[in-house]
């Protein structure tokens, strides 16, 4: 004989007939007591929704975050050069009206020979300065690249095409912008074909490229940091902007004056393979530091911001997911309380059914299954209620959700286990009392 079939309780449970005409008189019972019965589960019913609705926003803000992070590209090392603070430049530049700082050609070409497994290193430069076209301008940048730069940035053309070798060696004023500049510079008109003007230069319009995501580890200031979604960018052969920009860059204020000699804003290195690309971009980080005596660099790796991210994810998994146990549990005591009070309404209810020959395990199945029961159908309406919420916040505030196929179902087995949990107290005292002593009770 198994151990199923021997078990008392369990042969009640599996029997057909029984689980049946148990059941019937659970739902019986629940239904006399609507309101609170439907208040007992509101408790299970926010602790649920809590639970699938904190891991679809917990899920969709980790996926932004790696989007952007991928958008980088997973065997890239960028490297950007940054503005020192005031102060720490050598005493010849404190003396000089010109600002020299970050990436040099000799920085570049000493990657190229001593670090091994790189594939290619893309220098590139920025300019902040007006973009017009004709009586329309906004701020943006003047990004001298290289026309391999989109598929080392991952970054798409939406129309037209890039720039070509060829015309990056016969230093043609051709350009293409990202979307920023081509809606609001050319919101009624297609941009291809179409010329910009950036101070006296103009450059022919040859394609569109997508924006930007919001980069990370970068900042706002002048040359050298990466674009923002919003930033309107122009992209234009590196030959080009040398060619009619120089080395040093000259910004006239109100009032004031700025100039800048900076060789290379922002210098991509691919590496060839994507695991030993954390030890290669420690080996940039030795050649930089012996090669810059100021902090006039940066460097980023997303391989490592993406498994940061994921740490990031699962401690952010964790909170959330204590706080909607919190809930549940709250929700499981709720129930809990109410079927105490029900097992001292219906005192003299068990003393007849005792009187009549239901044993003890019969009562603690009757009381199981209408805790179960409630737990249960507050289950089925949190997971509902958990699957409009983050419908309702990508919806009404555009944030990305994103809803695993596990998570209600995980939300559902939990409030099912708790009613269980907090039902088996109750269901042993019902069945616990003594028979005579219940039958007394008025």
């Amino acid at each position: 004989m198994s151990f199923f079939a021997a078990h008392p309780v369990l042969r009640l449970i599996l029997s057909p007939q029984h689980l049946w005409r148990t059941l019937s008189l659970g739902i019986k019972t629940i239904w006399l007591h609507k309101l609170r019965s439907f208040l007992t589960a509101l408790g299970v019913v926010f602790g649920v929704a809590s639970v699938v609705a904190m891991l679809a926003i917990g899920e969709g803000a980790s996926y932004e975050a790696q989007e952007q992070i991928r958008k980088l590209g997973s065997q890239n090392i960028i490297l950007q050069s940054v503005k020192p603070p005031d102060g720490q430049g050598s005493s010849g530049e404190s003396r000089s009206m010109i600002s020299e700082y970050g990436i040099t050609l000799r920085d570049i070409q000493q990657i190229r020979q001593t670090v091994p497994d790189i594939h290619v290193v893309v220098p590139s430069r920025y300019i902040s300065e007006n973009i017009w076209n004709l009586d329309r301008s906004i701020d943006g940048q003047v990004m001298g690249v290289l026309p391999i730069y989109p598929q080392m940035r991952n970054r798409r053309i939406t129309q037209g095409r890039f720039f070509n070798d060829l015309e990056m060696q016969d230093v043609v004023p051709v350009c293409v912008i990202n979307q920023t500049v081509a809606a609001r510079l050319f919101a009624l008109s297609t941009p291809v074909g179409k010329s910009v003007r950036v101070k006296g230069f103009y450059y022919k319009v040859i394609g569109i490229i997508e924006d930007e995501g919001q980069s990370v580890g970068t900042d706002s200031g002048g040359g050298g940091s990466s674009a923002s979604s919003s930033q309107a960018q122009i992209m234009i052969p590196f030959s080009t902007l040398m060619d009619q920009y120089g080395e040093v860059f000259y910004r006239f204020r109100t009032g004031s004056f700025e100039a800048e000699k900076v060789q290379f804003h922002e210098a991509v290195i691919r590496v060839d393979d994507v695991n030993k690309v954390e030890s290669r971009a420690e080996a940039v980080r030795h050649l930089m530091t012996s090669n810059h005596k100021k902090e006039d660099w940066r460097i980023i790796v997303p391989v490592e911001l993406l498994k940061q991210a994921e740490r990031t994810k699962q401690i952010f998994s964790i909170v959330l997911g204590s706080i909607a146990a919190i809930s549940l549990l709250v929700g499981g005591i709720g129930i809990m309380n109410i079927m105490l009070a029900s097992v001292t309404e219906r005192t003299r209810e068990i003393g007849i059914r005792r009187a009549l020959g239901a044993r003890q395990n019969d009562i603690v199945v009757q009381f199981l299954i209408e805790t179960v029961l409630l737990a249960g159908v507050g289950g089925v309406l949190g997971v509902v209620l958990g699957l409009s919420i983050p419908l309702a916040v990508t919806k009404f505030a555009g944030v990305t959700t994103v809803i695993k196929m596990w998570s209600p179902i995980l939300a559902f087995s939990i409030s099912v286990l708790t009613g269980v949990a907090f039902g088996i107290y109750p269901a042993r005292r019902a069945a616990q009392m003594n028979p005579v002593e219940a039958l007394r009770h008025t």
